[in-house]
């Protein structure tokens, strides 16, 4: 095979109508706004050589006259401009995520000084809008949003699960008010009744509402409404119940994973070096333990600080309570400090102490904070391979600045769940309350038992003093009373 020689291209003089070169201009312009390169044009009528180091004419651009051809500089001055927009952007995104920021803090605590009952609101606002966001990512098909009833029946799920878990919260909470209403009464004693026939009507609605060649949707649908009521309602719950028991349960495990998340981002990027896992490729290992070890330290300062007020360690028995007017209780035996002997210090060595005064609830911090520094973290590994699994960046963007609410809250959910497990199983104290007393008296005694009960506390109260005679008499004539007429 000959090589080829080097081939010469002549330029050829054109005439071209005015409206030929116009439309010629209008084509280069089109090419310079999309970026496209063109090819160097001779000028003055001179031939123009192929650059002999490619076999193909060369394509690099050169300054030109004004011909409407694009050039090197205009090229850069477009990247400059494209990198400044992309910077000031960033930069916007920046000033709004730090303003949002600030405003949740302050809305945070706001509400938790204000009281619980403003707390109980956002807990459930955070879990009916994350359910709206993880129930929206599921990725509706086309030929299926004709579909009638598919969102009405997941708001009823929703529903019809808040109503059977706030039940659940209320009665137990507040026995000693729900149980003596008149009108509440039938409510709480066939709650679980009531509740199940609500998701039964639900079953058997969705069951109807089946369509031939829909099925797959429908009930991808319905097992998909499933595992978010239960990843994020049911959870949600449990959180609530924290904030009954007391709102320094509540309040320290949002704490504890919010100071991991902000140390283990500092530890990451200022010693970070190797990949934790691979659906989360900024997180590192260094990130990770450093976290565990500043959470465990905060957590023990902050454990101190809380377990000095009332307000925070009482469990709840006024909704109308506030950091001003406070709350009255008998500490938990865990927040009363207790002196142990250390085993690692010999008795006869008198300059160490071989004594330390700490609460019990210093040891359980220990395994919150390393709860909340090695375990929830994968709540967000869930949540991002959730994200990846359908190619979206973020669940949404009720945030400004930050993305969806369950972006936020993809680590508390299992946290709070966490935290009433460990509570309930290791710190609380179960003795009888009024409530638990009036409860048993009403489901299991008859009217005439109860009557007794009332006139044996009655009488029990007069021997110590707590009453006068003359409520011991007044109850024992208008109860026999009562007692005849029936």
């Amino acid at each position: 095979m000959t090589k080829k020689s080097n081939v010469h291209f002549q330029t050829r003089e054109r005439r071209m109508s005015k409206s030929s070169s116009d439309m010629n201009g209008d084509a280069r312009s089109s090419s310079r706004s999309n970026g496209a390169k063109s090819p160097t044009r001779a000028t003055n009528g001179s031939i123009h050589k192929l650059d002999e180091k490619h076999e193909r004419p060369g394509f690099d651009r050169t300054d030109t006259s004004a011909s409407g051809w694009a050039t090197e500089n205009e090229d850069d001055d477009t990247a400059a401009e494209l990198k400044k927009a992309e910077a000031e952007k960033k930069k916007q995104n920046f000033w709004t995520r730090a303003l949002w920021t600030f405003i949740m803090i302050g809305i945070f605590f706001g509400a938790m000084f204000a009281g619980h009952i403003y707390i109980i609101i956002i807990v459930t606002a955070v879990q009916i809008i994350s359910f709206k966001e993880v129930i929206a990512i599921s990725n509706v098909p086309s030929r299926a949003r004709s579909l009638r009833f598919t969102k009405t029946l997941n708001w009823y799920f929703l529903g019809t699960t808040m109503y059977f878990l706030y039940g659940e919260s209320v009665i137990y909470y507040f026995k000693h008010i729900v149980l003596i209403d008149r009108v509440l009464l039938p409510f709480a004693t066939h709650h679980r009744f009531i509740s199940f026939m609500l998701y039964v009507m639900g079953f058997v609605f969705f069951v109807a509402s089946l369509q031939k060649g829909h099925y797959k949707f429908q009930f991808t649908q319905f097992a998909w409404t499933h595992m978010a009521l239960y990843l994020i309602v049911v959870q949600a719950h449990f959180i609530m119940n924290n904030i009954f028991e007391g709102m320094i349960w509540f309040f320290l495990p949002v704490s504890l994973v919010i100071t991991n998340d902000i140390f283990a981002y500092v530890c990451g990027i200022t010693f970070g070096r190797t990949q934790l896992i691979k659906l989360s490729p900024k997180k590192t290992v260094e990130g990770f333990v450093g976290a565990w070890i500043c959470t465990i330290i905060l957590g023990f300062a902050l454990t101190n600080l809380l377990m000095k007020y009332k307000y925070f360690i009482c469990p709840v028995n006024d909704l109308g309570a506030n950091i001003f007017t406070g709350l009255e209780c008998e500490p938990n035996p865990v927040f009363i400090p207790r002196t142990y002997q250390l085993p690692f210090v010999p008795h006869n060595w008198t300059f160490l102490p071989t004594k330390v005064t700490v609460s019990p609830m210093q040891f359980h911090i220990m395994i919150m904070s390393t709860f909340a520094s090695l375990i929830a973290p994968f709540g967000g590994f869930f949540a991002s391979g959730l994200k990846r699994t359908f190619n979206i960046k973020d669940f949404g963007d009720s945030i400004p600045g930050h993305g969806g609410m369950t972006d936020r809250m993809d680590c508390q959910f299992i946290m709070g769940f966490f935290a009433f497990m460990y509570y309930q199983s290791f710190i609380a104290v179960y003795k009888a309350s009024v409530g638990s007393v009036i409860e048993t008296a009403i489901t299991g005694l008859t009217p005439e038992e109860q009557m007794e009960v009332v006139k044996g506390l009655a009488k029990h109260l007069y021997n110590q003093g707590q009453v006068s005679i003359k409520v011991l008499e007044y109850l024992g004539e208008n109860l026999q009373l009562h007692a005849r007429r029936r």
